[in-house]
This record gives structure tokens, sequence and C-alpha cells, in this order.
């Protein structure tokens, strides 16, 4: 289902231009975040179960730190490349702005389906990925988090060989070398739920203002995996419906609602939603087609497209995937008066609890679940409220307002720090 024809980077990078142009950026600055810092790209041998030795390839991409150490996550799929993973950097940098967490940006990933290696194989390559990259990452430098196909268990691996290359006396004091951990090696309580919490927290500020009663609310769900399964479980907590869903395995309907946990509990011992008996499959196309107040993409990029933006009749898209919307489709659906929430606001609840994660970590200390969504949902209002008011202000679509502001605080750091020498 993936759209891979269109380079992701340029789609990314029209966005904040278009944000640029509007805030009257600076040249300087303009110059400096048109390209990332550092492009790492590495070939790493892992030895498989057979005993043969197979090569894999493995980037991080540091797109910018002005504002803190480069933070993102590594994402294990068949589709990474470079051009994928500057453009996920590039988004890293300007979601920690506009929320306000002292991060720069960064990603990494490695080119491999991980359903095809055994649970000793994934081991012994993220162990490697994380030996090759050596110095390349570290608690106050570099902090890696989980995305697309790695998980708190491929975390707390990529912490442990980290914290294995260090001295014997300092390897506890760099257990934030990662995020998005198990909570007995250094994790935080709210992390896992935490990029489709702060979801729900956008659509929340976003119904507030147009009046509209979420608890009665209508919604799909595209991609049932991290984010788009928290998210529903969340939305369905409140009263809303998910009448339709749709993964890499399928699409399913049912007019009286989808039970989420439910579906979730099926997902994890079935790989995907495709049979699941509590709602009836349709096709891929019937999926979009859908009558629904909110359509949440948490897949892959390019998922909405020219080819299918139209079909879809719902009052908000909120993106919980980073890049779901191309371009060409953005345009249809304003159109259309579809309001989309953008990935950089919509989905910044994960790099909000990495924070507070981290933060925990270097003071050795352990938040309450009340604490983590209490401060998450503060941070969030505050985004929400500076983007919609900068939308406001200049008569812009969200997504341009939300670089903005992020735009307003990378500027202002260079212009206190300047640029060296």
């Amino acid at each position: 289902m993936t759209i891979k024809n269109f380079s992701l980077y340029k789609q990314a990078s029209k966005q904040w231009l278009r944000a640029a142009d509007f805030y009257q950026l600076e040249s300087d600055v303009r110059t400096i975040l048109q390209q990332p810092k550092n492009e790492i790209s590495i070939n790493f041998p892992v030895r498989m179960d057979d005993g043969s030795l197979k090569l894999f390839k493995g980037y991080r991409i540091q797109h910018n730190n002005i504002l803190g150490p480069y933070k993102g996550g590594i994402r294990y799929h068949p589709m990474v490349d470079l051009d994928e993973v500057k453009a996920l950097s590039l988004w890293m940098t300007f979601k920690c702005a506009l929320v306000g967490v002292p991060f720069g940006g960064a990603k990494g990933g490695v080119t491999v389906d991980p359903s095809m290696l055994s649970g000793g194989e994934l081991m012994r390559l993220t162990r490697r990925f994380t030996h090759a990259l050596g110095s390349n990452i570290g608690p106050e430098y570099d902090i890696p988090a989980p995305d697309a196909g790695t998980n708190d268990r491929t975390m707390a691996i990529m912490m442990d060989t980290f914290m294995n290359a260090q001295a014997a006396y300092n390897r506890n004091s760099q257990r934030h070398v990662v995020t998005g951990k198990p909570l007995a090696v250094g994790g935080s309580l709210g992390r896992d739920k935490a990029t489709g919490q702060g979801l729900v927290y956008i659509l929340m500020e976003w119904a507030e203002r147009n009046k509209i009663d979420l608890s009665q609310c209508t919604f799909s769900v595209q991609g049932y995996g991290n984010v788009g399964s928290h998210a529903a479980i969340l939305m369905e907590n409140m009263g809303a419906k998910m009448i339709a869903v749709q993964d890499h395995t399928g699409s399913l309907y049912n007019e009286n609602g989808i039970p989420t946990l439910q579906l979730k509990q099926y997902v994890l011992t079935n790989r995907g939603i495709a049979g699941f008996k509590e709602a009836q499959s349709i096709s891929n196309e019937e999926f979009f087609e859908c009558e629904i107040d909110a359509f949440i993409p948490a897949a892959l990029e390019g998922q909405i497209h020219e080819g299918n933006a139209g079909k879809i009749k719902a009052k908000v898209v909120a993106e919980g995937a980073n890049g779901p919307t191309t371009e060409e489709a953005e345009a249809i659906l304003k159109n259309n008066g579809v309001t989309i929430l953008p990935d950089i606001l919509t989905n910044s609840g994960g790099v909000v609890v990495s924070y507070f994660e981290w933060t925990q970590n270097k003071t050795s200390s352990q938040w309450t679940l009340d604490e983590v969504d209490g401060m998450l949902g503060r941070l969030l209002k505050e985004a929400f409220y500076q983007t919609h008011k900068i939308s406001k202000e200049m008569d812009i679509d969200l997504r341009t307002a939300a670089y903005i502001v992020a735009l307003k605080r990378l500027t202002s750091a260079y212009q206190e720090r300047g640029i060296f020498p």
C-alpha cells in the first residue's frame, strides 16, 4: 500500500520551506536547516541461524542539534533508505522544537524485514548495528528510540550493547542512551501509549475549539500497531466508535463499532487484523470511502495520496504516522474542507514522553502515570494553542503554522548562539 515513487525528503523540505517563506526566515538559518549535519551509512555483518553471514545496511541521520542532543527512532523495515531516514530526521528536528523539548532531530534504520528473522537473529542484528554505530550515539549526544519494526525489547538490547562497551564504573550512568525501554530496565510509565495518547490529546483540543463531542464521534484507523491501537483504545474509552480499520493484511468494517482492545489482542497473536470475527472484511477502497468523523492514519508514509484522498469522508485527519499525506493529497483534502492535524504536532507524544524517560534516568527517579500523562497533556495543549494561534493570525493551515512555531524557537537559538567560528 505504501507509495514510494516520490522523495519523502523533498516532501518534508517543501513543508518547512513553505513555512519559512511565510515567516520570512533569515537566510542563514534557512541554509543550515536544508541538509542534515551528519549522514551515517553502515554496512554490517550478522551471523544467521544457519551459520551463514549476511550483510545489512543501516543508517543514522543527525539533522540538527541546536536545541539539544539528537533524538529519533530506529526503524526496521524493508523499505528503509537514505531518503526516508533523512526526511524522518528533519521532522524530528521540527517536532522537538514545536513541543518545546530540549532535543534535536535524528532518525535511524536498517533495511530489513524483521518478520523474516528469528528472535536470535534480530538480537544479533541489533547488537551488531549498535556496535557499528559506536560513538555516533550516546546519552548526551544522540538518543535512539523505537519506531516501525522495533519495540522496547529492541531498545533494551541496544542499551545493553552500548553499556557493555563502556568502562565498568561508568555503565549504569549510560541507561539514557535510548528511550522506550521496558520498565524493568529504566523505561517510563506511559511510554508505550505515549504517541497514541498524544494524538488523542490533540484531537480533544481540536474538538473543543470546533464544539464537537468526541464521545459521539466515529473514527477509522489505518495501521493497528502501537500508535493506532493505543489511539483507538483511548478513543473508545471516551465513548467514540471505531467503525473501520486497515492494516497490511486487509480492511474491516462494523457500523456498530469494532472492539479495540479485543482487536489489539487478536493482532498480537495473528500479526494482522485479517480474520477478526467481530467485523466484516471490506476492500481497501471501501475503507477509504467510509463516512466517519475522524480518520487516523497510523501506518507508514505516503498512504494518503491523490488516488484515494478524494474518497475520504471525514471532518479531520489526525496524522499518527510520519508523512502519511502526500503533497497532492493534502491539496485535495483541503479543497474538500477536511482539516489536517499535522504529524509533527499530532504524533509528538512519543518524543515528549521519551524526554520524560531520559530525565527520569538522569535523575534516578520514577514518575507516576498520572504525572506523565498530566505533563504530556499540558505540553501538547500549549503546542496546539501556539499552532492554532498562528494559523488564525496568518490565515494559514495548521501544518504551516506548526512549522512556524518550531522555526521561531530554532531561529531564536541560532540568534543567541551565533555560528562558530
